[in-house]
C-alpha cells in the first residue's frame, strides 16, 4: 500500500511537514532546486559524477539540517521576528527639539 503523508493539521494552524513548520517549507525547497542546478553546473563542468555526487549529498545533508534546526528554535514567525528586530536602531538621539514642535504643529492641524 502507498505511503500517506498528513500535511495539514488543522483549520487555522499552519502547516508542518516531518517536523518543518510554514515558510521553513520554501526554503527547503528553494534550497533544493539550487543544489539541482548546481549538481546541473557541476556535472556540464565536466566534473567526476561520484564527486558531484558527494558534493550534493553533503550539502543537502547540510541543508536540511539548519532548516530543521531553524524550524525547531524560532517556530512559525520566529525568524522572521529575529530579523526585524536586528533592522531596528539601538537608539534614536535628537540634538532638537524642532522635530517635536513639527509633529504637534501637524497634529494641531497648522502646517
Amino acid at each position: 500500500m502507498a505511503t500517506v503523508y498528513e500535511i495539514n493539521k488543522g483549520i487555522n494552524r499552519s502547516i508542518e511537514f516531518k517536523g518543518i513548520k510554514a515558510q521553513y517549507i520554501m526554503y527547503l525547497g528553494a534550497g533544493l532546486v539550487g543544489l539541482l542546478l548546481l549538481f546541473a553546473i557541476l556535472y556540464v563542468i565536466g566534473l567526476n559524477i561520484y564527486v558531484c555526487l558527494a558534493i550534493i549529498l553533503t550539502a543537502g545533508g547540510g541543508l536540511i539540517t539548519v532548516v530543521q534546526k531553524f524550524s525547531k528554535k524560532y517556530g512559525e514567525h520566529g525568524l522572521m521576528k529575529k530579523i526585524a528586530k536586528s533592522k531596528l536602531p539601538g537608539f534614536i538621539s535628537s540634538r532638537s527639539r524642532l522635530v517635536f514642535i513639527q509633529l504637534k504643529q501637524v497634529s494641531n492641524g497648522k502646517n
